[in-house]
């Protein structure tokens, strides 16, 4: 798969935002990390694609990525039901040096 098909879109909202500019320092216990991004990624990707996709993509270090799967919503069209799509949520987390310039 593409690097440019597993990742589909950057998600722009405030709580992806507040994430991005939280980064904490190294303490004995805990390593530094950098801020989080949120992004759209292809169903089938793991983390390891995704890992790879967004270093190649904006020439930056992944410290950790999460994944989670969104269930579509149900919605009614006049008489019938039916849903959204499914789709897949990545949270990328940098390593300290780095940031995205996504805003």
């Amino acid at each position: 798969m593409d690097i440019y098909h597993i990742i589909r879109r950057p998600l722009v909202t405030e709580k992806g935002t507040h994430q991005s500019r939280q980064s904490h320092d190294a303490s004995r216990t805990r390593e530094g990390r950098g801020g989080a991004y949120s992004f759209e990624v292809h169903p089938g990707a793991n983390k390891i694609e995704i890992r790879d996709a967004i270093e190649k993509i904006y020439n930056v270090k992944v410290s950790t990525v999460r994944t989670m799967v969104r269930a579509g919503k149900p919605r009614r069209s006049r008489a019938k039901m039916g849903s959204t799509r499914h789709w897949k949520k990545a949270v990328v987390v940098l390593k300290p040096d780095f940031h995205i310039d996504l805003f």
